[in-house]
C-alpha cells in the first residue's frame, strides 16, 4: 500500500484541534483515481467545519478542493490516464492530504498554461462565481453589479468576471484597505460596508442607479440594504453568511422594495452532473486563460503548517486565496 500523509479531526474547535497523521493508503476503487496531490485549496467552510459550525462526523479530514497528479486509476476509469494534471472540488471533505483516492467523475484535468498551484487556488471559488454570473444571473454588457465582501477569494474573482462580461461592478468590502483590494479586482466603485451611510454610497457611486444583482455572501450585515440596493425588478442573491445568517423577512418586503426577486443558490447542485460539471469547469479554464479569472495566491503554507494557515484566515491577515503545499 501507499503511504499517504493527511490532516485528521477528532474534536472539533480551535486550528490546534488539526493534526497530521500518516496511514496507509489503498489502491483506488472501481471508479476512483489515486491522485498525488500537489496544491491543496483553502476556502473559509474548511474554518466553518474544523470549528464544528458545520459539524461533520469525526474522524474526518478536511478540506474540499486539491490539484494534482493522477498516479494510479480503478476499475472502469477510460478518461483519465496515469500522468495527467487534474484538480477537483466536491470530492468529499479529505483534500488535506499529499494523496487521496477520489471519483473519477469529481476530477478534470488541467488544461495547458495553467499550473497546479492556480487551478488549486481559485478553482472551488471559480467554479461559484461561474454560476453566479452565467446561471442564476446571466451578467450582460451595461448591466450594473453590486457585489459585497468583494475583496474575498469569490468576490475578487466575482467582480473581474462580472466586469469582462461588460458589467458596471460596485464593490463592498470591510474596510478602507479592502476597498482598495476590490477596486484592484475591478470594481469602477469601492464602498466600505461598516459606514452607516454605505447603501447611500453605493446607490451615489452609479449616479442614483440601482443594481441589476446584488451578490450577498456576507448576509446579517448587509441584507436589509442589499434589499435597498437593488433596482426595482432586481435579483438579490444570497449565497453565503460570513457574518452569520440573514435576518427572516415577510415575502411582502420584496414586493414593497420593487418587486425584487431573491434567491438562495449554492455550488454543489450547479455541479451535480458530470457532464454539467466537466462543461463549467471548462468555462473557468477559458476565463482564466482570457484574464477575465486571475489567480490571486495571497500565501502559501505547508501541509505541516496548516494550522497557520487557519490562523491567518480566521486573522484576516492574508488577501488573496491561500494554497497549502503537501
Amino acid at each position: 500500500m501507499t503511504q499517504a500523509r493527511s490532516i485528521v479531526l477528532t474534536e472539533f474547535g480551535g486550528p490546534e484541534v488539526m493534526r497530521l497523521a500518516s496511514t496507509d493508503l489503498a489502491p483506488p476503487g472501481p471508479g476512483d483515481v489515486q491522485l498525488r496531490q500537489t496544491a491543496i485549496g483553502f476556502n473559509y467552510i474548511d474554518i466553518y467545519q474544523r470549528a464544528g459550525k458545520y459539524p461533520l462526523p469525526t474522524p474526518t479530514g478536511l478540506g474540499h478542493e486539491a490539484a494534482g497528479v493522477v498516479e494510479a486509476v480503478g476499475a472502469g476509469v477510460t478518461d483519465l490516464r496515469v500522468g495527467d494534471r487534474v484538480v477537483y472540488m466536491n470530492a468529499g471533505v479529505g483534500a488535506y492530504a499529499d494523496r487521496r483516492n477520489v471519483p473519477a467523475a469529481k476530477v478534470v484535468r488541467i488544461p495547458p498554461g495553467i499550473s497546479d498551484e492556480e487551478a488549486a487556488a481559485v478553482f472551488f471559488k471559480a467554479m461559484t462565481a461561474q454560476y453566479l454570473v452565467k446561471k442564476t444571473h446571466a451578467v450582460q454588457p451595461g448591466d450594473i453589479v453590486l457585489v459585497h465582501a468583494a475583496a474575498g477569494g469569490v468576490g475578487q474573482i466575482l467582480c473581474g468576471w462580472a466586469k469582462a462580461l461588460g458589467a458596471t461592478v460596485i464593490g463592498t468590502a470591510g474596510s478602507a484597505a479592502k476597498c482598495d483590494v476590490a477596486r484592484a479586482a475591478g470594481c469602477a466603485a469601492a464602498i466600505d460596508y461598516t459606514q452607516e451611510d454605505w447603501v447611500e454610497q453605493v446607490v451615489a457611486a452609479t449616479g442614483g442607479k440601482k443594481a441589476r444583482v446584488v451578490y450577498d455572501s456576507v448576509a446579517r450585515h448587509t441584507f436589509m440594504g442589499s434589499l435597498d440596493c437593488a433596482a426595482p425588478f432586481g435579483l438579490v442573491v444570497l449565497f453565503g453568511a460570513a457574518s452569520g445568517p440573514a435576518p427572516a423577512i415577510d415575502p411582502e418586503l420584496l414586493n414593497k422594495k420593487g418587486c425584487l426577486f431573491l434567491t438562495r443558490p449554492s455550488v454543489f447542485p450547479h455541479n451535480a452532473d458530470p457532464a454539467t460539471f466537466r462543461a463549467n469547469a471548462a468555462d473557468v479554464f477559458e476565463a482564466m486563460r482570457s484574464g477575465a479569472v486571475r489567480a490571486a495566491i495571497g500565501a502559501r503554507y505547508r501541509l505541516e503548517q496548516v494550522q497557520d494557515a487557519h490562523r491567518a484566515a480566521q486573522d484576516r491577515t492574508v488577501t488573496g486565496a491561500i494554497v497549502i503545499i503537501p
